[in-house]
């Protein structure tokens, strides 16, 4: 029976309360169900008899946590008050798929999720279909056990009472809802009912013309033959299977086949009794629902569940087999569902999903979608290193033609991670890890290719993973600590002061540098709250600093400051917040920008900068010469310092120097100087780069030729021996 589409039903939003939207929702499905229904009840009874059901379904629905389990009992129900007819199974899920969230999935914020709410009535129209299917299947063995008894009983009488039991035997025999046949110790068949003459099509002669051992079928278990041959020698009294048949018309009749020995009065085995259930129907349903279950409802692919199960399998193969896989992502998929629309979006995933599939179509290799624009391609056998190599290309090369539509030619682009090797070594969940893992390799390197899987890759991103997500309680355990490297003044060797460098204490990994874990912190936003306890915890050593060397001048404290802490609204009112808990004069601070986080730097961005730089706080621009920033530039940024990127001084380590390295510098401290800016040089190592650095004018340097970064105990040493 059809269902009205939603759009037909009444507005639930219409509805005075959530009561009134339940007895709407038992209203509507009385309706669907009722004229298939055998039972005395009137409408009105029967809706009333439905109200609790409903009200059933809704709690399942709104359950936490979510389990649909119960709704068995509601399809266990409806078997209780005679609604076996097909009919009232299918219409029954129908109103529960169109209807049930409409009235029951809440209103406002108790309101469930659009896509949770659709897949938890998913699940709830098979537990309702399966505890039906149980009930049904229930009530007809008892049905059948109880018609056996009968049968059995009236052969006992027929041998007192002949003509009696002969009537009450046809009157079961004749009218049982279920197939009954008669057949002799040689398998011919004797006699039939109309139910199971209808059940082979409706002829009795297509039927009486056969042999039982002609209705064989190919999908017969090997137990059906093994049984059959102990039930005609007597050694078994009954035997219960799942078996088809072929039908007169070639189409295939599926059975729960109930197979009795009847003996004579002696005891001898003298005819054998069949009680057929037609499961078809049931059949096919638990095959429609096992096929949504496992394959994707846009693109009709394989889903995740049913992928794994086939990699799981190709996995535990032996016998030398290997495997293949290909992970496909798509390159900049979300743009099109952006700028494009869902609609778009999907239209595109389909056709792909169609190439995809045109490019695996030999044994031993299938296409899956896991999920979003993410899909997979398996490929098996005995020399996978090869096949995958070339799946890999058709799958890019389908791509590359153009796909139309909307009057819009799309090029589509994609990164695949391959993982090939021997059955029986590795999981499925670590397979796909692998996959996903390299997959992104090949999207960071550019996209649209392929990379092929590697160990120490693996490991590496596994342990960045694990970083990532260990920052936050690292942070608030305390592991980190902070080194201190001296700045040098160049003129007379003195330290005006020492840039602030963070480590991290892993208590797996030891001390990790910067470069190990701020580039996670500022993808995860970590390193706002990180940046503040770094310069917290700077300003209050260089205040301490201050105090004991109080004769000397400040010792400014220079501090990291990332591109994601420019943006930060209260960069500026946290900066001045520490200063003054400190005592700290803002010109003891020196904060360091690099110079990619300036270029292209709007006013907004710059304006907590130059806030900054008239508190007195100095702003160095670091990596000087590492960007593609134009020197123009350096006019309108709030800076005083230019740091000069390690890879000038480089040059200078031989002897002699590099002449072009000399030039550049020489003229970046030239230029900066005649813009008023300091100028300190990293990387310093050998004492002749120091005394040539020193020579071209430049102002401050550190590197490991005056100290590697320390504790801060030992920036006083230095203090103390400059004094010396």
């Amino acid at each position: 029976m059809s269902i009205p589409a939603q759009s037909s039903a009444p507005s639930a939003t219409q509805a005075d309360g959530a009561e009134d939207r339940l007895r709407r929702f038992a209203t509507i499905w009385s309706r669907a169900i009722f004229p298939s229904t055998a039972t005395s009840l009137t409408r009105t009874e029967f809706e009333q008899h439905l109200l609790p059901l409903a009200r059933t379904l809704s709690d399942i629905l709104h359950a936490r946590p979510f389990d649909a389990a119960p709704a068995g009992a509601v399809g266990s129900a409806l078997v209780a008050v005679h609604c076996t007819d097909p009919d009232a199974l299918s219409s029954t899920l129908g109103v529960i798929d169109s209807y049930l969230v409409l009235y029951c999935g809440g209103s406002g914020a108790a309101a469930l999720p659009t896509e949770d709410a659709r897949a938890r009535c998913s699940r709830i129209q098979h537990a309702v279909a399966g505890g039906f299917t149980q009930a049904l299947r229930e009530r007809t063995l008892s049905e059948q056990e109880a018609i056996a008894r009968s049968a059995l009983t009236a052969r006992t009488q027929a041998e007192q009472a002949l003509h009696a039991t002969q009537a009450r035997f046809r009157a079961v025999f004749d009218d049982a809802a279920i197939g009954i046949g008669i057949a002799d110790l040689d398998g011919n068949v004797l006699e039939v009912n109309d139910t199971l003459t209808r059940m082979f099509g409706g002829l009795e002669h297509h039927v009486l013309s056969h042999r039982v051992d002609e209705w064989v079928h190919p999908e017969d278990s090997p137990q059906v033959c093994k049984y059959y041959g102990e039930l005609v020698r007597g050694e078994r009294e009954h035997f219960r299977v799942e078996k088809p048949f072929y039908r007169n018309d070639g189409t295939v009749l599926w059975t729960n086949l109930t197979v009795s020995l009847l003996r004579d009065a002696e005891g001898r085995p003298e005819y054998q009794l069949a009680l057929m259930e037609d499961t078809t129907e049931r059949r096919l349903l638990n095959l429609r629902l096992r096929y949504e279950a496992t394959h994707d409802a846009l693109t009709g692919l394989p889903n995740r569940t049913l992928f794994f199960e086939r990699l799981e399998k190709a996995l535990a193969a032996e016998d030398g087999s290997r495997f293949g896989l290909c992970y496909l992502d798509l390159d900049g998929f979300k743009a099109v569902n952006d700028s494009l629309g869902h609609a778009v979006g999907d239209r595109l995933l389909v056709e792909v999903a169609d190439r995809l599939q045109s490019c695996a179509t030999a044994p031993g290799e299938m296409v899956a979608r896991l999920g979003g624009d993410e899909f997979v391609a398996l490929t098996t056998g005995a020399d996978t290193q090869k096949e995958v190599d070339e799946l890999a290309c058709r799958i890019l090369g389908a791509l590359s033609v153009p796909v139309r539509l909307e009057g819009r030619e799309l090029t589509v682009r994609g990164s695949i991670g391959i993982v090939e090797g021997p059955a029986r070594e590795r999981g499925a969940a670590e397979v796909l890890r692998s996959a996903d893992i390299t997959m992104y390799r090949a999207k960071s390197a550019g996209g649209n290719r392929f990379e092929l899987a590697d160990a120490e890759a693996d490991a590496r991103a596994i342990t960045r993973h694990g970083l990532t997500t260990a920052l936050p309680a690292a942070l608030e355990r305390g592991e980190f600590f902070i080194e201190y490297q001296p700045l040098v003044h160049l003129g007379d060797g003195t330290v005006h002061g020492a840039e602030a460098l963070v480590r991290w204490c892993h208590p797996q990994h030891g001390v990790l540098g910067p470069d190990r874990f701020i580039p996670l912190a500022e993808h995860t936003g970590l390193i706002v709250p990180l940046g503040r306890w770094v310069l917290e915890e700077s300003v209050r050593q260089a205040n301490f600093w201050q105090e004991r060397h109080s004769d000397g001048g400040p010792l400014r404290i220079n501090v990291n400051v990332s591109p994601t802490q420019l943006h930060h609204p209260r960069l500026v009112a946290e900066t001045v917040d520490v200063l003054e808990r400190s005592g700290l004069e803002p010109r003891a601070l020196c904060l360091e920008v690099t110079e990619s986080a300036l270029i292209g730097a709007d006013d907004d961005l710059l304006k907590p900068l130059r806030q900054l730089a008239d508190m007195g706080v100095d702003i160095a621009l670091d990596d000087f010469g590492t960007g593609y920033s134009n020197l123009a530039n350096l006019r309108r940024l709030p800076v005083s310092v230019l740091k000069l990127d390690r890879s000038f001084t480089q040059g200078m380590q031989r002897h002699p120097a590099d002449p072009v390295d000399l030039k550049i510098v020489e003229g970046i401290v030239s230029l900066a100087h005649s813009l008023d800016l300091a100028v300190t040089v990293e990387g310093v190592e050998t004492g002749a780069q120091a005394e040539q650095l020193r020579n071209l004018g430049c102002d401050t340097a550190q590197g490991w030729y005056y100290a590697r970064p320390g504790a801060p105990d030992r920036i006083h040493s230095l203090l103390l021996a400059d004094a010396v």
